[in-house]
C-alpha cells in the first residue's frame, strides 16, 4: 500500500482546479491530471475513487474554505449594516487570494454536481445567515423579502464587481480594476436598498 503525500495530494487537487478553471469539466481527465500534477494516474486514485469523487470533494473543500472565510469575525448578531459590510469584506478578501477557486465555484455552481456540492456544505452556515437576516428584520434595520431577492440585491453586485476585476474588463471591455471608492459606493448603494 502507498503513502498518502499531503503536498502530492495539495498538487494534484491545484492542477484539477486549473483545468477546470481553463478548460472545464469536460477537459478533465485523469490522465491529463496526471500529466499536469506529474504523477502517475495510479498515483491519483490513491487520494480519489474515481473523477466524480475528485471533483465532488475539491467542491465540498473549496466551498467550506470560502464559507469559513465569510464568517471571520462575523455573528448573526450584528447590526446589518455592520454584518453585511463585515461579509463584504470578507468574501472579497477570499477571491482576491483564490482567483482560480472563484472561477472553479462558478463552473461548479453551474453544473450537474454544483446543487449536490450546495447540499452537503454546512448547514451551519445556512443557518447563521438566516439568523442574521432574522435578526436584521426584527430590529427593522432590513426589509422583508424573499431570499432570491435578498440575495440578488445583497451579494450579486459584490460578485459582479469581483468578476469586472478578475477578468479586468467590464461592460464593453472597459478596463476595470476594483478600488476602495467603487467598494464603498456599491456597499451604500445596496444598505440603502434594503433598509426599511
Amino acid at each position: 500500500m502507498r503513502v498518502r503525500d499531503e503536498l502530492k495530494e495539495k498538487l494534484i487537487r491545484d492542477k484539477a482546479i486549473q483545468l477546470i478553471v481553463e478548460k472545464g469539466f469536460d477537459g478533465l481527465s485523469m490522465q491529463k491530471l496526471a500529466r499536469a500534477a506529474g504523477v502517475s494516474p495510479a498515483t491519483i486514485y490513491i487520494y480519489f475513487k474515481d473523477h466524480e469523487d475528485l471533483i465532488e470533494r475539491i467542491s465540498i473543500e473549496e466551498v467550506d474554505k470560502m464559507t469559513q472565510a465569510t464568517l471571520k469575525g462575523f455573528t448573526p448578531n450584528m447590526p446589518f449594516q455592520k454584518g453585511l459590510r463585515k461579509q463584504w469584506e470578507n468574501r472579497l478578501d477570499f477571491w482576491m487570494k483564490n482567483p482560480a477557486t472563484a472561477r472553479f465555484m462558478e463552473q461548479v455552481k453551474h453544473s450537474p454536481i454544483g446543487h449536490k456540492v450546495q447540499m452537503r456544505v454546512k448547514q451551519e452556515f445556512s443557518e447563521i445567515m438566516e439568523q442574521f437576516v432574522k435578526n436584521s428584520i426584527k430590529r427593522k434595520e432590513l426589509i422583508k423579502l424573499p431570499i432570491e431577492v435578498y440575495w440578488s440585491v445583497a451579494y450579486a453586485p459584490l460578485y459582479s464587481l469581483i468578476k469586472f476585476h478578475l477578468d479586468g474588463k467590464s461592460i464593453g471591455g472597459r478596463p476595470f480594476s476594483l478600488d476602495k471608492k467603487t467598494f464603498n459606493a456599491a456597499f451604500k448603494t445596496v444598505i440603502k436598498a434594503l433598509k426599511p
